[in-house]
């Protein structure tokens, strides 16, 4: 089953179970898919954005709702707040299992072999690699900085 059947078919599960914050957070997770798909069309990709886009465009909006909750917390909108965090929880469902420190670190100096990164220069095709091989699985902002730390030293 795609990740585009998978929406489907989730949000049949919302509707039936009357879960509003799910349906919610699906319908957002497909119309950003198709805002992307259309800017693909654009650029002629006839079939919309690829699995690796779709599961980068859901780590995207975890992270903003990470940001909205803290800051709906730090505003006193504890109930706000309390709302991200469950839309968070809706769209991990649909995402690869996470990568552990040790599992990160390991992709990461697979990736430096494989490409034969030497320096700080090469962090760019380190992380295009990374981005393409590992989306959604891993957290590329903490994998950056890993990255740095290993090219520069």
């Amino acid at each position: 089953m795609s990740i585009r059947d998978e929406f489907t078919t989730a949000l049949k599960e919302a509707m039936q179970n009357k879960d509003q914050v799910a349906m919610s957070t699906i319908r957002l997770i497909t119309a950003a898919m198709k805002d992307r798909d259309i800017a693909a069309r654009g650029n002629g990709n006839a079939g919309g954005i690829a699995d690796s886009e779709i599961l980068s465009m859901m780590q995207s909006m975890i992270k903003q709702r990470q940001e909205s909750s803290k800051t709906y917390a730090d505003a006193g909108r504890p109930e706000l707040a309390e709302r991200e965090l469950t839309e968070i929880q809706v769209i991990e469902k649909f995402l690869p299992a996470q990568m552990d420190e040790a599992e990160t670190g390991a992709a990461i100096d697979a990736v430096i072999a494989d490409i034969g990164a030497a320096s700080i220069k090469d962090m760019g095709k380190v992380m295009g690699a990374l981005k393409t091989k590992y989306a959604g699985q891993m957290d590329m902002a903490k994998a950056g900085g890993a990255v740095k730390v290993k090219l520069a030293g």
